[in-house]
């Protein structure tokens, strides 16, 4: 059984939650991360979970950025799954081939690509539409899953270089490995490992990438990367609709994503726009967020979600050349907020204690990011946040009060 956290750990970690510390330093100092970004080096086997802590006095080696693979493109699609794509229905269909539609197509089936038999699929939609928003549940309301798939007592098979591009798209995209949140089981018992980041990446898809993709979201998160998930990119697309949460989520031990060029023109109820939760060395640079009084870009680490630990910090990102648009008079949220949590939620002290992540400290630790060159419009340079030196901040500017 974990060992407990004791009280004087809690008080000590509540009263540092407002601010980097060096006391919280400290805390966090023997799984602090070199110069340079941390991406870690895939592991082909499963982790166990320990009977006791690792000794923080030896931290785990800093891996290396995992190399982007070269798949070949799929053949195309047989007859036979091009007609069950385009029958009348709602089950999902697995495709594990490439498929072109013409603009007149709508499909209403949910397209799943799944492990390394999907790999080098591409889907282009010709301007056609994936329509599944009159489904009641998140699952339903997926119109494509790009997952990876568990071999028996065997490693993860993650599906690499699938492409989708020139699809309206009346629902959401999810990417996933070890789960379809961070919240699973599966991650819970990874998460007691040391090695955690590493085995979330090498169980997770890479190098999946959307294309001039027009979305229109159904009250929920259009665009979903998944613990682990490493080299996917949304550009040059349109992301409108409502969502009750955030319109992207970059979750925990995700790396390397990229979110260029595309206008935001979504409404959140609540939320900011996107969310780097423990995400790393991810680039969100020319994007255009026609609402912006939310929130727009939120950099933080859940911290025991679930009872799930944390291990990766979202540090190394850059937020570079977006436009944040601000039209309301009455209180509005930051544009950038680099340590926009720091162990404020209430779930915080429900994961073990072990002496690496958000377990050893709750705070965010957004260090290292570079916020330049971004546009304010109707809002003030307040909007802005950062606490934390190492952050590279400036040349943004502002229009508003």
């Amino acid at each position: 059984m974990p060992p407990i956290k004791f009280t004087s750990l809690v008080f000590v970690s509540l009263a540092l939650s407002g601010c980097q510390s060096d006391l919280a330093t400290v805390a966090d100092a023997a799984f602090r991360t070199p110069p340079g970004f941390p991406v870690a080096q895939p592991d082909t086997g499963r982790p166990t979970t320990p009977t006791t802590p690792t000794d923080p006095s030896t931290p785990p080696t800093v891996p290396s950025t995992p190399p982007v693979e070269n798949v070949d493109a799929k053949p195309d699609c047989d007859a036979d799954v091009q007609s069950k794509l385009k029958a009348p229905g709602t089950g999902p269909i697995a495709l594990s081939c490439s498929l072109r539609l013409t603009s007149a197509d709508v499909i209403t089936h949910p397209l799943v690509f799944e492990g390394s038999a999907a790999s080098g699929s591409v889907l282009d939609c010709g301007g056609g539409t994936l329509d599944v928003s009159a489904g009641g549940s998140r699952k339903e309301k997926t119109a494509i899953a790009v997952r990876s798939k568990k071999t028996g007592s065997g490693p993860w098979d993650a599906p690499s270089s699938v492409t989708i591009r020139n699809c309206k798209i009346k629902g959401f995209v999810r990417i996933y490995g070890l789960g379809e949140n961070a919240n699973g089981a599966v991650m819970k018992a990874s998460s007691r490992n040391p090695d955690h980041t590493a085995f979330a990446q090498a169980s997770a898809p890479k190098n999946v990438r959307l294309d001039n993709i027009t979305f229109d979201a159904p009250d929920g998160i259009p665009f979903y990367v998944g613990p682990g998930v490493t080299n996917a990119a949304l550009v040059n697309s349109k992301i409108n609709g409502r969502s009750t949460a955030v319109a992207v989520y970059l979750d925990a031990e995700s790396a390397n994503n990229t979110i260029s060029n595309n206008v935001f023109g979504i409404s959140t109820e609540k939320r900011e726009l996107i969310a780097i939760d423990g995400s790393a060395n991810n680039r969100i640079t020319n994007n255009v967020f026609e609402h912006s009084d939310n929130g727009g870009i939120f950099a933080y680490r859940n911290c025991g979600e679930g009872g799930v630990i944390r291990h990766q910090k979202p540090q190394y990102n850059q937020i570079i050349g977006n436009t944040f648009r601000y039209r309301s008079s009455f209180p509005v949220k930051p544009a950038v907020w680099l340590n926009s949590r720091n162990g404020s939620s209430s779930y915080c002290f429900t994961d073990p204690a072990y002496p690496f992540g958000s377990s050893a400290s709750n705070l965010d630790f957004a260090q290292n990011n570079v916020v330049r060159n971004n546009r304010l419009e109707g809002g003030s340079d307040s909007l802005i946040r950062n606490d934390d030196p190492t952050n590279d901040v400036g040349g943004n500017t502002a229009t508003g009060g």
